[in-house]
């Protein structure tokens, strides 16, 4: 089985999947992260070519398109700058992806949290522990799975931290 890490940092999502010999593949824009990663994947599966894990952005990344059963991406696509940059972001995660492929998004939303967040531009809001993202709703995420030909494969599930901000999980399967 084939993953992507779209957004991949440190590593912490791959840790399993590395030393289960999972053929583990991913980018980041930071170049430290993807040292680290590197040095995580050396230690657990040393076989792992070091290209597999790139410097790059995912809405550019150079991995062929179709290539991953399974596309990652955790606490990543809420950084976008706009709506632009999120769509971006997104299909450059999704052109990856293998029809049939399962893609698993935690993403922050305001779900849950709607009258907690101040509007700054566009889909980027104020949260109340400080920080500024790109939020989305259900009704944007029944919206782009549907332009992107998916299936939800589970229902959307959030979890609302302390009152401080809301993480939704979004899992779509890519239609054959």
């Amino acid at each position: 089985m084939l993953i992507f890490d779209a957004g991949c940092g440190n590593g912490r999502n791959l840790v399993y999947l590395l030393r289960e010999a999972y053929e583990v593949y991913g980018v980041d824009t930071d170049p430290r992260a993807i040292e680290a990663v590197r040095r995580l994947a050396a230690s657990l599966q040393p076989a792992l070519p070091a290209s597999n894990l790139r410097v790059e952005a995912i809405e550019d990344t150079s991995f062929e398109e179709v290539f991953a059963d399974v596309v990652i991406s955790s606490a990543v696509l809420h950084f976008a700058r706009d709506d632009a940059h999120f769509d971006a972001m997104l299909r450059g995660a999704w052109r990856v992806l293998k029809p049939g492929g399962l893609f698993f998004c935690r993403l922050a939303s305001s779900i849950g949290v709607e009258s907690q967040v101040k509007p700054v531009a566009g889909r980027r809001f104020l949260l109340p522990d400080g920080s500024e993202r790109y939020l989305v709703d259900e009704a944007r995420l029944t919206a782009l799975a549907k332009e992107l030909g998916a299936e939800l494969e589970d229902p959307l599930k959030t979890t609302v931290v302390q009152n401080q901000r809301s993480m939704t999980t979004w899992v779509l399967r890519k239609d054959t």
